[in-house]
């Protein structure tokens, strides 16, 4: 794997609004989400910026826990829209040739065979361009969309992902390369002998297998993760090929960088074999003046208080209704919500001092505090993110969109040519799959051991 250039991710939503809640009310934001050639658009502009890979966000279920309603979701745009995700990437294989092509699939509420084929089939028809976000949903609201009122438990969900994963990754590797024939002469399609059945029978899981789709130009998809937690930072070190974290400061990018490294060494895979990388957002000017006037509106116009508060509470799955914006958060509170030590421990780093408001908590989730922040002229955001690259904070970065499609457009036309022109990023593909564009091997047939 080369090191010495960044890999570069587009967050995407196929919905109202990106991941900056805000975003749809910005004057430059192209509301076509629901047409297919607003995403055959994107996908032609990231392609123009050599991108390694778009992937989409998802959620299964409209924000609903706080007021126990979904009319705040609804009222203030807080991301009600979420489109199919196979149908929006089949539209995408068809209208760009090289950028990776990533969806979000949960591995709480599908079957692994669904999963297996689904991505298999993408890659066969994005010619080897599939990539995997697997997550394991969070809030009782996806629950209650599939007939559960609520969610597993924390450790549960990922013993139950931990499963999947081997059940998907074996589903892939049930077709050897080369088994089929096409003989028309002997009226062979296939060789029996090369073709598996899996025969896995679990805990939560069984699959006799084969898969029905044929043994994929990738071997395996790529496979995309962002557990924070311990047990997510150990599961992301068994199995991710790119590792997506939310750090808001170098500093704790850093330490987040190094524990993750180890924990993949000390799973046994060699560490320069994973990338990671945060969620960011560049806010681009022409001017150092114009970029701070941008980021000015982002952070205090668009983002109405209640649409912070209803996306906090999917979050967190817990109702933030019964709270004001200016209270605390207390010991007594985070002992109380699952997941939030973590994102308080985070801000005080970010904000400085031991007082976090509900307001932080809130702005975290729907503004740009997120994520770094990368604000300037092309040349000084290609100089923010050259020092996070270089100094052992990460591999590359996934660029969240502040309005959709003008960030993208802004980054490409400004950002990008710098970092190539400082040899950080690509001018061109060099290879035909997302494996080739991260430096990936394409991985052995595990039920043969042969390499494919």
């Amino acid at each position: 794997m080369r090191t010495d250039q960044m890999a570069l991710v587009a967050f995407m939503q196929a919905g109202s609004t990106s991941v900056y809640a805000g975003s749809w009310r910005h004057p430059a934001t192209e509301h076509g989400y629901l047409d297919a050639s607003y995403y055959a658009k994107l996908g032609r502009q990231l392609e123009e910026g050599c991108f390694d890979l778009m992937f989409f966000d998802d959620r299964l279920a409209m924000p609903g826990i706080y007021g126990g309603s979904v009319a705040e979701a609804v009222r203030y745009g807080a991301r009600p829209v979420k489109l199919d995700l196979s149908v929006v990437l089949g539209v995408l294989a068809q209208t760009t040739s090289h950028i990776g092509l990533g969806a979000t699939y949960s591995t709480t509420y599908y079957a692994p065979f669904h999963v297996a084929r689904t991505f298999a089939t993408l890659d066969h028809l994005s010619r080897g361009r599939a990539a995997w976000n697997v997550v394991t949903s969070v809030n009782d609201s996806e629950a209650q969309n599939f007939g559960l009122d609520t969610h597993l438990g924390h450790d549960e969900r990922y013993d139950r992902a931990d499963e999947f994963l081997d059940v998907v990754a074996g589903l892939w590797d049930t077709w050897e390369d080369g088994a089929i024939e096409h003989n028309r002469v002997s009226g062979h399609y296939a060789d029996p002998a090369k073709v598996h059945e899996l025969g896995h029978v679990g805990q939560y899981f069984s699959a006799r297998g084969p898969l029905t789709v044929p043994r994929t130009p990738q071997g395996r998809p790529v496979i995309l993760q962002a557990g924070s937690s311990g047990r997510g930072r150990e599961f992301a070190s068994r199995w991710a090929d790119l590792i997506f974290t939310g750090d808001p400061g170098i500093d704790v990018a850093r330490s987040h960088y190094t524990d993750q490294k180890q924990r993949i060494a000390d799973s046994g895979r060699d560490p320069a074999s994973v990338r990671i990388c945060p969620m960011a957002y560049a806010v681009v000017g022409e001017t150092e003046s114009h970029a701070k006037e941008r980021e000015d509106m982002f952070l205090n116009d668009l983002v109405d208080p209640m649409a912070s508060l209803t996306l906090l509470s999917e979050l967190m799955n817990y109702d933030f209704a019964q709270h004001d914006l200016d209270d605390p958060v207390t010991d007594e509170l985070i002992g109380s919500v699952s997941g939030i030590r973590g994102l308080v421990q985070n801000l005080r780093a970010h904000i400085g001092g031991d007082t976090v408001t509900v307001r932080d908590l809130a702005g975290h989730r729907a503004t740009l505090l997120q994520g770094p922040r990368f604000v300037g002229t092309g040349k000084q955001v290609a100089d923010q993110m050259e020092e996070w690259f270089t100094s052992g904070a990460c591999d590359g970065f996934v660029m969240a969109a502040t309005h959709s499609p003008g960030s993208y457009e802004d980054f490409v036309r400004m950002v990008v040519p710098e970092l190539q022109h400082r040899g950080l990023f690509r001018t061109a593909y060099s290879g035909s799959t997302l494996r080739d564009h991260l430096g990936l091997d394409r991985p052995a047939g595990a039920l043969t051991g042969s390499a494919s």
